[in-house]
C-alpha cells in the first residue's frame, strides 16, 4: 500500500491572483493500492465521497486511462486535516493525491512536470495544485495547457498565523462576485505587488509584505462573503502582523508574522478573537512546508 503525504496550500498570497501559492505544513494523508473492487474509508470523522465521485479515485483513473490502463477497483485510506472549503486547496490535495498515488502504481511513467501540468488541467489553474507537488513559494503560469512554474524557498523568518473561521465559503460563489474587467490602474497595482511578495518571501525582507499584500483584484469583492473581515484584519495588524490576506478563495485568513515571537502572537489572536465574540475559529500557527 502506498502513502502520500499532501500539504494544505495557499494562494494568491493578496496581490499574486490565480499566480502564486504556497505550501504549508498541513497535510493530508491517503493510503492507497490497487483492488478488484472501490472501497474508501476514512481514519477520522470528516465525510467524505465513497463511490465514483469521490476526488482521490477519479484523478487516480483519470490517470489510468491516459496511460491507457484500466483501474479495476481501488483501496483509500483518508486522514483529513485539510479543512474543506476554506481556501486551503483541500480539492487540490486530493487530485494530487490520486494522481500521484496512480502514477507510483504505474511505475511512474509520467514526470513531475507531466503530473504539475495534470493536475493544473484537471483543477483548472496551478496555483494550489503546483505548490501541492513542488512545495515551498511558487509562482505559475499557464500557456495553453501547460504550466509553466518555480518554486523557491521562504525565509525562515517568516510564519504563517492561519486563522480558520467555523464556516466554509465555496470557490464558485466567491469567484462569481469579482469583476469581468479590471482598470489598468488597478492591474498595475497588483503587478507591482505580486513582484514584490515573491522577492520579499525569498529573501526575507520583512518591511516590504504590508505593502506586497495590497490587493486590488480579489479580496474588496470578497470581503463580503467573510463574517468578521474587517474585525480579523484590524486585529491582525494591531497584533504586529507583517501582512494578512484571504487565502485562496477564503474564508481562512492568513497573517505572515516573524518567526520569532510567533508564539506570543498566536496566543494573543486567540485571545483576541475570543474578547472579539469572533468564536469558533481556529487559529494555526504553520511555516512554509518545502
Amino acid at each position: 500500500m502506498i502513502r502520500i503525504d499532501i500539504p494544505a496550500t495557499s494562494a494568491n498570497l493578496g496581490s499574486g491572483f490565480d499566480s502564486l501559492g504556497i505550501a504549508l505544513t498541513m497535510c493530508n494523508r491517503v493510503w492507497m493500492e490497487e483492488a478488484d473492487e472501490l472501497k474508501i474509508t476514512t481514519t477520522d470523522k470528516i465525510k467524505v465521497p465513497t463511490d465514483e465521485t469521490n476526488l482521490i479515485y477519479w484523478a487516480a483513473r483519470h490517470l489510468y486511462q491516459i496511460c491507457g490502463k484500466t483501474l479495476p477497483g481501488l483501496h483509500i485510506i483518508q486522514e483529513n486535516n485539510i479543512p474543506m472549503a476554506r481556501g486551503l486547496g483541500s480539492s487540490s490535495a486530493c487530485i494530487v493525491a490520486g494522481i500521484l498515488g496512480a502514477n507510483r502504481m504505474l511505475g511512474s511513467p509520467m514526470s513531475q512536470s507531466d503530473l504539475i501540468n495534470l493536475a493544473a488541467q484537471i483543477e483548472g489553474h496551478p496555483d494550489n495544485t503546483s505548490p501541492a507537488i513542488s512545495g515551498g513559494l511558487v509562482a505559475s503560469a499557464m500557456e495553453g495547457k501547460r504550466v509553466y512554474s518555480v518554486s523557491v524557498p521562504v525565509s525562515g523568518k517568516i510564519s504563517f498565523a492561519v486563522m480558520i473561521p467555523p464556516f466554509e465559503l465555496k470557490t464558485e460563489k466567491a469567484r462569481g462576485v469579482l469583476p469581468t474587467e479590471y482598470s489598468r490602474e488597478d492591474t498595475v497595482f497588483n503587478l507591482s505587488r505580486s513582484a514584490l511578495m515573491t522577492a520579499s518571501l525569498f529573501s526575507g525582507d520583512l518591511q516590504n509584505l504590508r505593502v506586497a499584500v495590497q490587493d486590488r483584484i480579489h479580496q474588496p469583492y470578497r470581503s463580503g462573503l467573510i463574517e468578521n473581515y474587517d474585525q480579523v484584519f484590524r486585529m491582525s495588524y494591531e497584533l504586529g502582523s507583517l501582512g494578512t490576506y484571504v487565502s485562496g478563495a477564503g474564508p481562512t485568513i492568513i497573517s505572515m508574522i516573524p518567526t520569532e515571537g510567533a508564539e506570543e502572537f498566536m496566543s494573543a489572536c486567540d485571545s483576541h478573537l475570543q474578547d472579539r465574540g469572533i468564536n469558533g475559529w481556529r487559529v494555526e500557527l504553520l511555516h512554509t512546508d518545502p
